[in-house]
């Protein structure tokens, strides 16, 4: 089904006011940055880039400017407006968790100001993000909540937003009744206010299930319908698909070559415009109808074309699941928050009906302090609970000593370490693997080895330090500092190099194993905390970027280390010097490979490690 307003209905309702001309964003932009002097046009600038530039990442930036002088101004209403841009920019960037975190967090304003209206407009996006991630029941709870609210005000234009987007939700769940119910009442709406983008995204919803149905002659008059409207507006990712449901209604009248036509050109449009969830619909939809053409050939060319677009889609669906699984917590604290928060505005709302009443019954008074007493029992039983799970978390996720300065100082300072040893690895050929295996499979792979190097660097006391796809990195020498980071980090590189090759060696009919590069260097970086809601405990300086460089210049199955490590291990180990290269502000630098650990050096180095271990 073609899914539409998932950003707010907002956004697609301005759109055609503003975004042909109507607003300059360079113009603007340099207004903004030669100052503004009046307070409320300044306010009034930022919130038109924050809606309407280009950019998704710069409406992120825009709308954390309008966040920061709606706090100076208190406004509420102007935090509203931010938290809603802010969700809908990180939504076209795909963040759903920072998403729907800042649309939580506008609609404690709602609560808080008392605005049911614009209570139930961020409802939508919220249940579009919901949707987005497969999530149909909170989808469908927060559309139906949107829906009641909107009822009971004037703002049409959010109510067919809401039903529109139900009704495209139920479809997905092949309940076509219900769905072109929520459409026949939203396409009224959009009629009445002259809203055409609308009604055409409303129509051609409505024609796919007539022909989902069976009703060809119906849906086919509704298709072509929203197209004629939709290329008004140049909106092609829709055409693409309705174009697609339009060569089903000619094959099912074995009209095959005016199919073709329509497939084909859907194909064009979605390959011009690099459509690529159409792209791989389109060759499906003409690999269906060459082979009821009796081309064998085209049709499986076409389902090969379908199969490598839908499998470049399904391995990036697996690392965006990923990343939702990680931050689920996230997602549910501040959805607990929001409840907690409309819970406490009841309560408010009833203390002071009982207080008045009070004036009259003291007894009634008395019952109302009693029921806000078990409130406020409850809520102090749910803020423990959530708070032992953030504990938890939080030392999951930077070190011991830095989670309590952060809980302590409500930050961490940056910390400069004048020695440390900062590790690289690579897997190699793994985007050729990513683009061919399952997304399970080479999430489990991947699994497989990142676990048992989290096992190594555990063993030798070294600190990982994050992943970022087949990339692992790691540190020793912090957040305590260690005479032997060197040492300790080459001896893990060993080990994790071993376990690859070993692991290589035994692989079975069902595994996916890979070779690795190594890459070390030595030498002062600065460690700290950053971000301020999804914390990540990181390292910078020149050392990280010459550690990673080792690392791309390594050969598989080999540690390549820089003339910094081997400074500090060529007495325990045994190193083949391969040449220098260039870098940026160093000039030369030498690399080194190591060997094996000369048997005197490993035997001194263990005796340490134990006798260390045993204090």
């Amino acid at each position: 089904m073609r899914y539409i307003f998932v950003w707010g209905f907002t956004m697609l309702f301005l759109a055609p006011i503003f975004g042909q001309g109507g607003i300059d964003m360079d113009s603007l932009e340099n207004l903004y940055t030669q100052g503004i002097a009046d307070s409320q046009e300044l306010i009034e600038v930022v919130e038109e880039l924050a809606n309407h530039h280009p950019d998704a990442h710069k409406k992120v930036f825009y709308s954390d400017i309008l966040l920061d002088l709606a706090a100076t101004n208190e406004d509420p209403l102007t935090l509203y407006t931010g938290y809603f841009r802010k969700g809908n920019a990180l939504l076209e960037l795909n963040e759903y968790s920072e998403a729907l975190s800042s649309f939580f967090k506008g609609a404690e304003m709602a609560i808080e100001e008392e605005r049911n209206d614009l209570l139930g407009k961020i409802q939508i996006p919220i249940a579009d993000v919901y949707s987005l991630m497969g999530n149909h029941e909170n989808a469908v709870s927060y559309y139906n909540e949107a829906i009641a609210l909107l009822r009971k005000t004037n703002d049409s234009v959010s109510l067919a937003s809401a039903l529109l987007n139900a009704g495209d939700e139920y479809s997905k769940k092949d309940k076509f009744d219900a769905a072109l119910a929520l459409f026949d009442e939203s396409g009224v709406i959009f009629e009445r206010i002259n809203f055409r983008l609308g009604t055409a995204y409303n129509i051609g919803n409505m024609g796919m299930i007539n022909a989902k149905k069976g009703n060809n002659e119906l849906a086919q008059t509704q298709i072509q319908e929203a197209i004629g409207i939709l290329e008004e507006y140049e909106d092609y990712s829709p055409i693409s698909e309705y174009l697609t449901y339009m060569a089903d209604i000619y094959a099912d009248k074995q009209d095959l070559e005016r199919a073709l036509i329509y497939a084909h050109t859907s194909l064009e449009l979605a390959t011009k415009y690099e459509m690529r969830d159409e792209i791989s619909m389109a060759h499906d939809k003409l690999s269906e109808i060459y082979e009821l053409d009796g081309n064998t050939e085209a049709s499986f060319k076409h389902y090969k074309d379908h199969i490598k677009v839908r499998d470049s889609l399904v391995n990036l669906e697996a690392v965006r699941s990923a990343e939702a699984e990680r931050t689920n917590y996230e997602v549910a604290q501040k959805q607990a928050q929001v409840d907690l928060l409309n819970e406490q505005g009841r309560t408010q709302r009833i203390m002071v009906l009982a207080t008045i009443i009070g004036l009259v019954l003291v007894g009634l008074l008395a019952i109302g302090l009693f029921r806000r007493n078990r409130f406020i029992q409850k809520t102090n039983q749910v803020i423990n609970t959530e708070k032992e799970r953030s504990e938890s978390l939080l030392l999951n996720i930077l070190p011991k000593e830095t989670a309590k300065e952060l809980k302590e100082e409500g930050r961490v300072k940056a910390k400069k370490f004048l020695s440390v040893s900062v590790l690289f690895t690579d897997f190699e050929n793994f985007t050729r693997y990513a683009e061919a295996l399952p997304p399970e499979k080479l999430v489990e792979s991947v699994d497989f080895y990142y676990s048992k190097f989290d096992a190594i660097m555990e063993k030798y006391g070294l600190e990982k330090i994050k992943t970022i796809g087949d990339a692992y990195m790691a540190a020793a020498g912090l957040p305590f500092p260690m005479q032997d980071h060197a040492v300790r980090m080459v001896k893990a590189a060993l080990e994790i190099t071993e376990f690859v090759k070993t692991a290589k060696e035994n692989e079975g009919d069902e595994d996916v194993r890979f070779n690795i590069r190594v890459g070390i260097n030595s030498g002062p970086v600065v460690a700290g905390v950053v971000g301020t809601r999804k914390f990540a405990y990181d390292i910078w300086g020149d050392t990280v970027n010459v550690a990673a460089r080792m690392e791309s210049m390594s050969e598989p199955g080999q540690i390549n280390i820089s003339e910094d490590t081997y400074a500090l291990v060529k007495d325990h180990f045994e190193c083949e010097y391969r040449g220098e290269f260039s870098a940026k502000n160093r000039g030369k630098l030498k690399m080194y490979y190591v060997s094996n650990p000369s048997a005197k050096a490993a035997d001194k180095e263990a005796t340490t490690i134990s006798a260390s271990a045993n204090k």
